[in-house]
């Protein structure tokens, strides 16, 4: 299958998935607004807050532009100068919050290999109302199927590769992130690879972001998780100054 990204994608998903909080967001700076006729702001002030309301209504939409529709991320370049092996031996996970950009791209690249996609949204534990609209128009790869986040239904050193692309800061809690992460390297063969891509919390995403960026979570936070996981290396390497790329073995 190709697939074919429309223009500005990616802001237009930030848009739709993220639409409570411009709602809000252009609600709360109607009535600072409109307040101006009523309270003696001073108007250095409330210039200062104006801007700071729009700063943090545009400033994402240019960042995610930028990244997901500009930078080259979907032409998966960065996966390609991996060089992971391709033949029919090897088998590769991709593992998903319910929103599925990447599979049929990763398919794409490694045409070869074996593709297995999980799901491993939870409406009870993963409520975020971004996550919950984007998997309503997420792509469906055949055989996708979903699991708990603690429990990967395969047999010990089975996978070569696994694939968590903009997807497991949707486990919020740490002890969940730890188990999943145990789960990964589990079923992964000695030799194999976990192949992250996140956002951090971060100064970078702070600009990016205002606090949005609470989000994500910071590198230390990942690197203390993947640790008491049972990774031994921990290897980042900076696409954009927005977006990180973690290949952990």
């Amino acid at each position: 299958m190709e697939i074919k990204r429309r223009n500005f994608q990616g802001v237009l998903n930030i848009l739709s998935f993220n639409r409570h909080f411009y709602v809000l967001g252009f609600i709360a700076l109607a009535l600072i607004i409109g307040s101006k006729f009523i309270l003696n702001w001073h108007n250095g002030l409330f210039w200062m807050v104006i801007l700071a309301f729009i700063y943090g209504l545009t400033m994402p939409l240019f960042v995610s532009a930028y990244v997901y529709d500009f930078s080259g991320f979907y032409n998966f370049d960065w996966l390609k100068k991996m060089k992971i092996e391709d033949t029919k031996n090897k088998f590769n996970l991709n593992i998903n919050a319910g929103f599925d950009e990447t599979s049929f791209i990763i398919e794409s690249i490694l045409p070869n290999s074996k593709l297995q996609v999980y799901d491993f949204y939870n409406e009870k534990q993963h409520t975020e109302p971004a996550i919950i609209r984007a998997r309503k128009v997420s792509l469906f790869y055949p055989n996708t199927q979903q699991i708990n986040s603690n429990s990967i239904p395969l047999n010990d050193n089975s996978v070569d590769n696994i694939f968590l692309l903009s997807a497991i800061h949707e486990i919020r809690i740490q002890n969940e992130k730890v188990q999943f992460l145990k789960e990964c390297r589990r079923v992964c063969k000695p030799n194999g690879n976990v192949i992250m891509v996140e956002h951090l919390r971060d100064f970078p995403n702070f600009l990016a972001f205002t606090i949005g960026f609470t989000h994500f979570f910071s590198k230390s936070t990942w690197k203390k998780a993947f640790e008491e996981a049972g990774f031994n290396s921990f290897k980042e390497t900076k696409f954009t100054p927005f977006m990180s790329i973690f290949n952990c073995n």
